[in-house]
């Protein structure tokens, strides 16, 4: 699964005064957009493309720090801007996509990785704040009425698509509109809303400026809380053809013998996730002495404790794995475990190493009795 990033930048940002589009102009030590690009890429998301206006130098000085970014050019309104940008992206194989405004600087880990999941179980979600203030309907400067808000919410970005779905929305849809989820509805997809942030503002007003800038230096001075978690795991050979290691069948002509697949190394990542929320180990949750267990593919092991991780709030940094034994050889199949892990656990594969050694033929390892794993695992609550 590749996720893949569009951020819209395209605008004048006229209100927000200061001469120079809102999204260039300087914000925390930064410009605007940086602050935005950052927030992104912190969360692993490293497939962006910027839409901005080709003619402007500012744009140009500033988007050339980043030489891995995918340009595209504005278009004559928002959606214009928008449906480039998904054209851009057409051929670098993405399968979900990002969208969100160059003006919302101080959005969160939490909103980022709320609509990511929520795209497992749909074609669009989008963050929304539940309007709580009063709403009134007014004409030359009196208020003739009242909205009910009990169903409002306030959009924000980013808002997430399933790719060929909001591009096809996109190339059939006909002039501009509000947001992206706008489109979507036009085209007839569910959009579900997932918890907005009342620090994601978007900058539009002057005095918008200096809010962002104390949302951002707040918290550049809080702490992440970082958790580490070792895990450590061994299982002996046995009769059988293959083995299986981080959820990929290799050929062997042994097998690992254990109460449940005997995946060594998906055992030792699950016990270090659950070592870095001190939650135990995975006889603690799955105890070998329920018969139900029996034969389990170790991914549902794996899978709780990724689960039980962001329920906490945590985002996982990186994986470290690092399998021990003489053979099978794990080099010609250790991308194809990279995939593995990484579709099980739905984080980038970037973030997964898997790495082998021998024990130099010392040990119950040397002597190809059996493999051992350990394992390293970063987990990050900001």
């Amino acid at each position: 699964m590749t996720i893949a990033v569009l951020i819209v930048a395209a605008g004048k940002g006229t209100r927000a005064g200061g001469g120079l589009a809102k999204q260039w102009r300087p914000l925390a030590g930064k410009t605007v957009i940086d602050h935005t690009i950052d927030a992104f890429l912190a969360q692993g998301l490293k497939t962006i493309c910027v839409v901005r206006d080709p003619d402007c130098e500012v744009a140009a000085e500033v988007l050339g720090s980043y030489p891995d970014l995918i340009l595209a050019d504005g278009g004559l309104d928002r959606a214009g801007s928008v449906r480039n940008g998904l054209i851009a992206l057409q051929k670098h194989g993405i399968n979900r996509v990002l969208i969100h405004d160059a003006a919302r600087p101080c959005v969160s880990a939490s909103v980022i990785q709320a609509v990511i999941e929520a795209l497992d179980h749909g074609p669009a979600a989008a963050p929304g704040l539940p309007v709580t203030d009063a709403l009134w309907i007014g004409q030359d400067g009196a208020v003739i009425g009242t909205q009910d808000r009990s169903a409002l919410f306030a959009a924000q970005t980013p808002q997430a698509f399933h790719f060929d779905a909001i591009l096809a929305a996109h190339l059939a849809a006909q002039g501009d509109a509000a947001d992206d989820v706008e489109v979507a509805r036009q085209a007839e997809l569910s959009v579900q809303i997932t918890p907005g942030d009342s620090n994601n503002i978007k900058i539009t007003r002057p005095e918008d400026f200096t809010r962002a800038e104390t949302i951002l230096r707040t918290s550049m001075t809080t702490l992440p809380d970082i958790r580490l978690g070792n895990g450590y795991d061994v299982h002996r050979f046995g009769p059988g053809d293959h083995v299986t290691l981080c959820g990929v069948r290799v050929p062997h002509d042994r097998s690992l013998q254990g109460h449940s697949d005997a995946d060594v190394g998906m055992h030792a990542v699950t016990d270090a996730l659950y070592g870095a929320m001190a939650e135990g180990d995975i006889g603690r949750h799955f105890p070998p002495s329920d018969p139900q267990w029996k034969g389990a593919d170790s991914a549902i092991f794996l899978r709780h404790a990724v689960e039980l991780a962001r329920s906490k709030g945590f985002q996982i940094g990186n994986i470290d794995c690092t399998l021990v034994c003489e053979y099978p050889k794990v080099g010609p199949h250790a991308e194809a475990m990279r995939d593995a892990m990484a579709a099980i656990m739905t984080l980038d594969r970037d973030r997964i190493s898997i790495k082998a050694t021998t024990s130099e033929r010392l040990g119950f390892t040397g002597r190809g009795e059996g493999i051992a794993a350990l394992a390293t695992a970063t987990l990050v609550r900001a």
